[in-house]
């Protein structure tokens, strides 16, 4: 989606992204409070980041919902495009996407699309990208997900399992579509207009309805795909949107790994999330003390403060303090920093550890 303020495909985002604007443009719509009392009521809690609107905006959710409470099964599919290493960003559809799976039991598909990142990159091997998906699948494996009921699909090695759904869907689809969805041109490779078919496959895999958590720059596949649902008699795949994690260097644009000042690596050292942190994070507090004490920071803006928010204090009252104690003054930027950098530290030092086991298991995942 093109817009004069912000871009939003899902192979670029950049600007200051008005949610709401996306709701009414791509035909969504907001996660309702009923929604979320539906959602509480069948699981005993919510996670944070759907009680925060982290995750907003969906798809047919509540025929999801209404699938469960008549005793029925769905499953679960979410991915990622492995262009480079995992950062802490990307595990925020993972992270939903793991809370679904321990309270709805469901089957999880994680679909790695080397070939797609191949495709639009044209610095890049696919050789690389290969890498890339088993690096991004040890981050996958990490969170904890459950060896029986979770698979991994890479696309350039389970192509066997993928392409009878795919030609199914490539058939559906024309060149009139595709072009006007993504604005593909005459000098756009074939690969890159023949991979939303490929995306759509696992959305078939079983025959079973399918929640798709995801951040909502990938909405645009999924458009095509359940347009095509009907016409080769599958059911229409239901999509939960999450925002996208902001860059480091502020609210404007994504965190993203062509930026590597942007981001924080789930690899990244605790001395090197302090470096990053202290002299990149966007602030949003005054030009010295005297001035913040008297004015207080805007947490809107400032990008510590929105880390804990998305992802890193999931316990609302301590969030209230620290948001409250922000906007008045008592809470200074280096302090709001050092608390942050200390909550990714925490997490990121467990998650490094499970990483290390991770390794070992990485092949009871891959489907075979």
């Amino acid at each position: 989606m093109l817009n004069k303020d912000f871009t939003v495909t899902p192979w670029y985002v950049e600007g200051a992204i008005d949610y709401n604007k996306l709701i009414k443009q791509f035909g969504t719509e907001r996660i309702s409070e009923n929604i979320l009392y539906r959602l509480e009521k069948i699981t005993g809690d919510i996670h944070f980041m759907l009680k925060r609107g982290i995750f907003f905006s969906h798809r047919d959710l509540h025929k999801i919902l209404d699938v469960y409470e008549q005793n029925n099964k769905f499953f679960v599919y979410t991915g990622r495009g492995p262009s480079g290493n995992t950062h802490i960003g990307h595990l925020i559809p993972w992270i939903l996407t793991k809370w679904i799976q321990d309270k709805f039991n469901t089957n999880v598909y994680f679909q790695l699309s080397d070939d797609e990142k191949f495709f639009a990159n044209k610095n890049i091997t696919l050789s690389t990208t290969s890498r890339f998906a088993y690096e991004n699948a040890i981050d996958f494996i990490a969170l904890g997900f459950k060896p029986n009921n979770t698979k991994i699909i890479i696309n350039t090695k389970n192509i066997n399992n993928l392409y009878p759904l795919t030609c199914q869907i490539a058939k559906k689809i024309n060149l009139s579509n595709v072009k006007a969805v993504f604005g593909f041109t005459n000098d756009t490779n074939i690969g890159m207009i023949f991979y939303t078919a490929l995306q759509s496959a696992p959305c078939f895999i079983e025959n079973k309805p399918v929640l798709i958590p995801l951040g909502i720059d990938q909405d645009p596949h999924f458009r095509i795909t359940r347009d095509i649902a009907p016409k080769i008699g599958k059911i229409k795949p239901a999509i939960i949107h999450g925002m996208m994690m902001p860059s480091l260097l502020g609210i404007n644009s994504k965190m993203s790994t062509s930026q590597k000042n942007s981001v924080i690596y789930t690899t990244d050292s605790p001395n090197i999330v302090k470096n990053k942190i202290n002299k990149y994070a966007f602030s949003g507090g005054q030009s010295d003390i005297k001035m913040h004490r008297k004015k207080g920071g805007d947490p809107s803006v400032d990008i510590a403060y929105q880390y804990m928010h998305m992802f890193f204090e999931p316990d609302d009252k301590k969030l209230k303090k620290i948001h409250d104690d922000y906007i008045s003054g008592r809470l200074l930027t280096g302090e709001l920093k050092s608390m942050t950098i200390t909550k990714i530290n925490e997490f990121l030092e467990k998650h490094q550890h499970r990483r290390d086991e991770a390794v070992k298991h990485i092949d009871e995942y891959v489907l075979q």
